[in-house]
């Protein structure tokens, strides 16, 4: 280890920034959030400075005798001379100080910093590689969200309580452990701290009555059309969190092994005439395994709204008072069109965008087809590959022409993304189509025109 990492409390102690540039305002901003009292000593200022409130300006050079009485020191100006000068004179008075880029002439260094105070990381190569160091911390800001401050804040409040009420160290680990992986963090992550606040007390009243179990919960979790990139921050989380996962046909696989290694995966996916659990079985399997006090996450391609029948699964977990979460992803609608390169609206071609389901019931598509056949409209149809014949008649004989623009894409966003486009009467007759597979997305209206010229996803070969 070439450095031993510390923190420093300059709360309320003067430090000194010698130069007057960019990267001195950097530092000098980084000094005031840590609550230092920053003097400046340079000739000139950026106009950056001007933005800084409570600094105190030294308008000349670098002396020895302008480390009196300071805590610290940092020198960043573009003049090595000076550089070194400072480092010497520090060093000579065992006032740390720090080089900006410059490791051989600095006592200490400044880290890569991800805040989430009270709760803070820091992360250095010692200079070695200062890219690696930046995507690193780009990589855990997307595992430690800001809210972590507030359940740091929220634990440090009930620290005490519960040291007070489980006085057994390793039962007290465990409670916590399940504090912030539980709903009581969810709780907090949600903002509602008075709802985690009733939850605590309830888990401290469980553990003095030796009943630590407690109901589980269910993570409804969108996992977008099929790039992993496409998930969000939070989902991701909740993904890692989850001792058992329920997911359907349309989570790709990239998306699955993102999940816990160890959590029981169940797979409960419906295709056409092959339904593995009907969806009131997926709902009270639900309800079991939360009853059970696991985490249930609930992985759905697209959104859990948007034809996910998400409104279903929650129904039933309220009625039996689970808690549960709702994690939006990104529909199909948004991400298909996307990176075929079709925009669902444009001011030439449509100024509104509808989402149906193409389902075939009794050999037959119940849709307000009156209400499709707008012009100026974009139409995504959802599931409608089986129907796709029966659905481009239907718009023809309502009033659409049927030269209208149309587009089928399968399994888009993933590297197995094929667009077979033409448009209403010319679709359903393409050779093509027939090779095509479930899971599709329909498009339909005059901005499939523009796909030629806008799109920009190529498929891996």
């Amino acid at each position: 280890m070439d450095y031993l990492p510390i923190f420093l409390d300059v709360k309320g102690k003067r430090c000194l920034v010698i130069g007057g540039g960019d990267v001195a305002f950097r530092k000098t901003t980084l000094l005031i959030q840590a609550g230092a009292l920053v003097t400046i000593v340079s000739p000139d200022l950026s106009a950056d400075f001007a933005s800084l409130a409570g600094v105190t300006h030294i308008a000349e050079r670098y002396r020895a005798s302008c480390l009196d009485g300071h805590t610290l020191v940092i020198a960043a100006t573009d003049e090595q001379e000076t550089n070194e000068l400072v480092s010497t004179d520090a060093k000579q008075r065992n006032i740390p100080v720090n080089v900006v880029d410059n490791p051989a002439l600095c006592s200490f260094i400044v880290p890569s910093i991800l805040d989430r105070s009270p709760v803070v990381v820091a992360f250095s190569s010692g200079g070695a590689s200062p890219v690696l160091i930046r995507m690193l911390r780009g990589k855990l800001e997307t595992m430690i969200p800001q809210a972590y401050s507030k359940l740091a804040l929220f634990s440090a409040r009930f620290r005490a309580l519960v040291k007070a009420n489980i006085t057994h160290p390793p039962k007290r680990r465990i409670f916590w452990e399940n504090v912030f992986e539980g709903p009581i963090a969810e709780k907090i992550f949600s903002d509602d701290e008075a709802g985690a606040e009733t939850m605590l007390h309830a888990m401290i009243e469980s553990e003095k009555q030796g009943n630590p179990n407690a109901v589980g919960e269910v993570f409804l979790v969108g996992a977008g059309p099929g790039d992993p990139d496409l998930l969000t921050f939070k989902a991701l989380r909740l993904m890692q969190k989850a001792d058992v996962v329920l997911y359907d046909n349309l989570v790709s696989k990239p998306i699955l092994e993102m999940t816990r290694r160890d959590a029981e995966r169940i797979f409960v996916g419906k295709m056409r005439g092959n339904h593995t659990l009907p969806q009131e079985g997926i709902n009270d399997l639900l309800v079991r395994l939360a009853l059970e006090g696991k985490r249930v996450l609930r992985l759905k391609g697209g959104d859990p709204f948007i034809f996910g029948r998400g409104g279903e699964e929650i129904e039933k977990l309220a009625a039996h008072k689970i808690n549960f979460q709702v994690v939006p992803g990104i529909t199909a609608a948004s991400g298909v069109s996307t990176y075929a390169g079709i925009p669902l609206t444009h001011r030439d071609y449509a100024q509104s965008c509808v989402f149906v389901t193409g389902h075939l019931k009794d050999d037959s598509m119940d849709l307000d087809w009156e209400m499709l056949a707008r012009p100026k409209q974009t139409i995504v149809v959802y599931m409608g590959l089986q129907g796709l014949e029966m659905l481009c008649a239907k718009l023809i004989q309502h009033g659409l022409p049927a030269d209208t623009p149309a587009a089928i894409v399968q399994q888009g966003t993933t590297p197995q993304q094929r667009v077979v486009s033409g448009n209403l009467a010319s679709l359903p007759k393409n050779p093509e189509v027939k090779t095509l597979h479930a899971p599709t997305l329909i498009i339909i209206g005059g901005v499939v025109s523009l796909r030629e010229k806008l799109a920009w996803f190529k498929p891996s070969p």
